[in-house]
């Protein structure tokens, strides 16, 4: 993609459905008269009247302790510099996303138009009974330093410059890991520090709390080493100036431990690593080149532990491993400050939670490799569920044991669970799925390529790295729209099944085809006519091993692509009949919906082998299935034969696979209400866990329960994703968004990945 077009794309996602990305949700009922008459006027005096009281109750009856304010000036965005309160505002919003989608905190963002450090600080002192925190984003040195220190002495709620201390946590973290597997005392360690801004600052302060030794400390700026015998220095870069007689930043590697960059790009060579310490620990944070490249530093020093600012490379120091997480642990016990004991606590939650085995939904995301503690996994990822039990009752604690803290938490595994369900709001699972698919890449081919929004879902698929597209449809056609969206690739393989070209290709599939079908009624004239059909030539593609996995459906009725589909590839072994499962990313979390595009009316036992298939697709997004088998009824509660029907499936599963989470026949609201499934029916294998998934008894209901939750309430779907067959291949649902195709793609890459680990497996058994 174009720069023009990347950029108009930006625009768009920022401009469309409706400006900006955040807004605000009623949290309370308003249906009628009297909803409004206790929202506002007259019920609305008595909480205030309440406050007044006493003005901690505004914890009580508001949503302060769960609203933190981002506000910039916007003197230092990014790296735009000094662009204005105006500019700064997506950043801020971008910011506000993060830390809903990862804390479940409500922000406002404060754009303050002035550079006057004075009236900044009186603005949100001003401003600060509306919040429970302040976040204070991308103001420039030294003039953040001073308002932060004013706002944290002034106000008594938690105040914090992410810019400063978010970096300096995450790399801290990290710092500690790499000295205990290079075997180094922070106490004994030389550091250079490749910058002086507000976050270097920041990071060196917090290395010496945790014992760095500042003699052992050569900090740079743009004007070279930070000398004590240099004129003007500002009272922050005074601290670390050097008594040693260093002029350049190649004098300063020589023998030192560690260096933290917080730069510019490529101004490390690798002479200079070769000149530090064995086992050198280098930080290249510059953003979006490091100080020096990670592959080159990789090549250059086998004994490197190294970390990034990047995602695409291991040990990514990314701030939203930090300021998400800090600020929910202060604001759960009303802490008036983050103080240092809470950065420092912080900091060791994270250290320590590197350590500790993956949960395999972390190992998924990030490939067919487990993580583990060691050089290349010395932070966790961000895509880790762990960090919200991790952090902020680290936090928590520190706050309360140093006396910031004025309420305390009292139910420790209480307040974890509540951290826990707090995470049902975010759909990591997306996330999570795509970079899965990068870590190993397929051949994805695009039947219907022809269309305008199924090439932009390949442009995506191609551009975000998730697959390798073959294109397959009218070749002008294509190349036209191509052009149109600049999607440029060398080597693109583009095919239309019905030209000459490809005459060879149809009629060497046609051959293998009638040789699979000459049985079912089918002749090789027949075969050969099919093969003209895009949904047949690209199933023969993935028979043959041509392809990877298919995608289509965007432009036809499901039956007519499923048919080509079912009689190219078929079954997998062992399975009687495909089905579908949609993913649907709701407020509560992800929720599977079986079986919605294909069994009409299911018997008992393809009801049980729907749920089997379910169960072995949720583990492939890393999830634990908890299943319940959906009814009208509950347990018995009716005798007629679509009741019976389910609670045959269940007997049959609880015989067959007793291990699986799975029980019914059960109402929708019980299955999906943990206290009324706990209170009811103690004796369910659903009784205290929180369900999944929802096997429904026929296609009806499957498919009208997914499409009303889809419309109605805005849920997000995946799918419909194929159960049981033999060959990675997904079809959408007539019309998908470009959106839904490329998450599809990204499952069929996945599926892919899987179905070749499985059959590398198999193999494997056999030679054994």
């Amino acid at each position: 993609m174009s720069k023009e077009s990347r950029r108009r794309e930006a625009l768009i996602y920022h401009a469309k459905p409706k400006p900006g990305k955040i807004q605000v949700v009623p949290s309370k009922k308003y249906a009628t008269q009297r909803d409004l008459s206790l929202a506002y006027s007259p019920g609305v005096a008595e909480p205030c009247l309440e406050i007044e009281k006493e003005t901690n109750n505004v914890y009580k009856y508001t949503n302060k302790g769960n609203l933190v304010a981002v506000i910039s000036n916007g003197t230092a965005v990014l790296g735009l510099g000094n662009i204005g309160p105006e500019a700064s505002k997506p950043v801020m919003e971008g910011k506000g996303l993060l830390f809903k989608i990862f804390a479940d905190i409500d922000v406002f963002d404060i754009e303050v138009n002035t550079e006057n450090v004075d009236e900044f600080i009186e603005t949100v002192k001003n401003i600060s009974p509306t919040f429970g925190g302040i976040n204070l984003e991308d103001i420039k040195a030294p003039e953040a330093f001073e308002i932060e220190r004013r706002l944290k002495e002034e106000l008594d709620i938690p105040v914090m410059h992410d810019d400063q201390h978010g970096t300096a946590i995450i790399s801290a973290a990290a710092l500690l890991n790499a000295l205990e597997l290079a075997d180094k005392n922070i106490e004994e360690v030389s550091i250079v520090i490749s910058g002086a801004g507000a976050a270097a600052v920041s990071c060196t302060k917090l290395y010496k709390s945790f014992g760095a030794k500042a003699e052992n400390i050569v900090m740079l700026d743009s004007k070279g080493v930070i000398r004590k015998d240099r004129d003007t220095l500002s009272e922050e870069k005074e601290e670390f100036a050097t008594a040693r007689k260093i002029d350049t930043l190649e004098e300063a590697m020589e023998n030192a431990d560690v260096f933290v960059g917080l730069s510019i790009a490529d101004i490390v060579s690798p002479d200079m690593l070769k000149s530090m310490a064995d086992n050198p620990i280098v930080f290249a944070m510059a953003n979006p080149n490091p100080e020096i490249d990670y592959d080159l530093a990789i090549k250059t020093r086998e004994d490197i532990i190294m970390a990034t600012g990047r995602s695409d490379h291991p040990n990514q120091v990314n701030n939203v491993l930090g300021f998400p997480f800090i600020f929910r642990g202060a604001l759960d016990v009303r802490a008036t400050k983050i103080n240092e004991e809470m950065k420092m606590a912080a900091v060791k939650a994270l250290a320590e939670l590197a350590k500790e085995p993956v949960p395999e939904q972390v190992n998924i995301a990030y490939g067919e490799t487990r993580l583990t503690f060691g050089r290349d996994y010395i932070i966790p990822k961000p895509f880790d569920p762990r960090l919200i039990a991790a952090v902020p009752p680290a936090v928590a604690k520190a706050a309360m044991e140093s006396g910031v803290a004025t309420e305390d938490i009292v139910n420790w595994q209480k307040y974890e669970d509540e951290l826990h369900e707090r995470l049902g709001s975010d759909n990591k699972i997306i996330r999570l799925l795509l970079n899965r698919a990068r870590t190993n890449p397929k051949r994805i081919v695009f039947a219907e390529a022809d269309h305008l929004d199924v090439l932009k879902a390949a442009q995506i698929v191609y551009e975000e790295g998730i697959g390798i597209p073959v294109l397959l449809g009218r070749k002008e056609i294509i190349l036209e729209l191509m052009e149109q969206i600049e999607f440029e690739i060398e080597n693109l393989e583009i095919i239309d099944p019905k030209s000459d070209e490809q005459e060879e290709k149809r009629n060497y599939y046609a051959e293998k085809h009638w040789k699979n079908r000459r049985r079912s009624g089918i002749t090789l004239y027949d075969a050969q006519k099919i093969m003209r059909e895009r949904n047949y030539f690209a199933a023969m593609m993935v028979n043959e091993g041509d392809a990877d996995t298919m995608i289509s459906g965007y432009s036809r009725a499901y039956p007519s692509v499923v048919r080509p589909v079912l009689e190219t590839i078929g079954r997998f072994d062992g399975v009687s009949k495909v089905a579908t499962t949609n993913l649907m990313l709701t407020k509560r979390g992800p929720l599977f919906i079986s079986d919605t595009s294909i069994n009409i009316d299911p018997t008992a036992k393809e009801l049980a082998k729907i749920a089997q298939m379910t169960n072995y697709t949720m583990k492939m997004f890393g999830l634990t299935p908890v299943i319940a088998m959906v009814s009208y009824a509950n347990f018995g509660s009716s005798k007629d034969p679509h009741a019976t029907k389910v609670k045959e499936a269940v007997e049959y599963l609880h015989r067959v696979t007793p291990d699986m989470h799975v029980d019914g026949e059960l109402q929708t609201d019980f299955a999906l209400n943990p206290d009324m499934l706990q209170k009811k029916f103690p004796f369910s294998k659903l009784a205290g866990k929180k369900v999944n998934a929802l096997v429904f008894p026929n296609l009806d209901s499957a498919n009208s329960n997914y499409k009303l939750l889809k419309e109605l309430n805005g849920v997000e779907s995946i799918g419909p994703i194929m159960l049981g067959m033999r060959k990675p291949v997904h079809i959408l649902q007539l019309g998908a968004s470009v959106e839904e195709m490329v998450n599809m793609a990204a499952v069929s890459v996945v599926d892919a990945q899987q179905k070749e680990k499985r059959k590398k497996e198999a193999l494997k058994q056999q030679k054994d």
